[in-house]
């Protein structure tokens, strides 16, 4: 017999909005998650096997997964973009849950702020500086996006940090970026922007607490390594 193409064509128990209602969410595989944001899958494939396709292109990590666009979630056959957004959309719920807030965000420590961070700087191709202004009670009153760059390195005037700062009203600051290549060590310009911002700091008696570094897979403290 001709295998079914469809999610319909399998067994109750092995369909995946089913097996969902029965079973919950978390007896689910990442294929069949993805199946049911898909639908239907292509000519060759149903839903549930396209899902496995589009995985083992990404080695099975979901981190990989995150980061394609529409561009290349449609060069799978029976991906269109409404599908395509289906899924990036989803992750991208996935990904910002950790570090959603239903109360005030003091930030105590370098781990902290890492978490206030993390998901706005989470899966990107490219650098970014970030900006995070505290009030008296060490609290994120603001948090600014400074400048995007390339897969190497981003600029970043001072005067441009303090401004901003002073315009939120903040009382300290912290600041951070991404080094999307993983390499958690800072470079020598990140050493030199550091050293410029404790020294403005100093001056305008708005001190800067933390430099951070992120990647996907952690984050460099220069406070907690004794550089500021």
């Amino acid at each position: 017999m001709e295998k079914s193409l469809t999610i319909k064509g399998l067994s109750e128990e092995d369909r995946p909005r089913e097996k969902l209602l029965v079973q919950g969410r978390k007896n689910l595989s990442k294929a069949e998650l993805i199946a049911i944001l898909l639908g239907s899958g292509n000519s060759k494939m149903n839903a549930i096997e396209l899902s496995q396709y589009i995985l083992n292109s990404c080695n099975n990590d979901l981190d990989k997964l995150a980061k394609l666009e529409v561009k290349d979630l449609t060069k799978f056959n029976g991906i269109g973009p409404a599908k395509a957004i289906n899924i990036i959309s989803a992750l991208e719920l996935g990904r910002r849950r950790p570090f959603s807030k239903t109360k005030e965000r003091a930030i105590k420590s370098s781990q902290n702020a890492f978490e206030e961070l993390n998901a706005d700087l989470l899966d990107l191709e490219h650098e970014e500086f970030w900006l995070l202004s505290l009030n008296r009670a060490n609290q994120v009153i603001h948090k600014n996006q400074l400048s995007i760059g390339g897969m190497s390195g981003t600029v970043v005037d001072p005067k441009i940090v303090f401004k901003k700062a002073l315009d939120n009203g903040a009382t300290s600051i912290i600041v951070a970026h991404n080094h999307p290549s993983g390499n958690l060590n800072p470079s020598k310009s990140d050493l030199e922007i550091t050293d410029k911002l404790i020294s403005s700091g100093k001056l305008l008696d708005l001190p800067l607490l933390d430099h951070l570094i992120l990647t996907n897979h952690g984050y460099y403290s220069f406070a907690d390594e004794g550089l500021i």
